[in-house]
């Protein structure tokens, strides 16, 4: 797996899990649904990704958007 695979499925489970604490704990867990969104906005427009970051530390092959 890439940094690039690894990143959006990161940014799945993250956003799924949101949702679901969501349900079962306190709305508040929508606004880590909302971070996630400006993150991923944030780094289509810049490329700066500190999960990118930690995914090449671990290891992971780079991709085309993450280098």
């Amino acid at each position: 797996m890439n940094i690039d695979k690894a990143v959006t499925s990161f940014a799945g489970i993250m956003v799924l899990l949101s949702l679901v604490l969501s349900q079962i704990l306190s709305p508040y867990w929508l606004l880590l649904t909302a971070i996630i969104g400006l993150n991923l906005l944030q780094a289509g427009i810049t490329g700066f990704c500190p999960a990118a970051m930690i995914f090449k530390k671990l290891g992971f092959r780079t991709g085309c958007a993450f280098q």
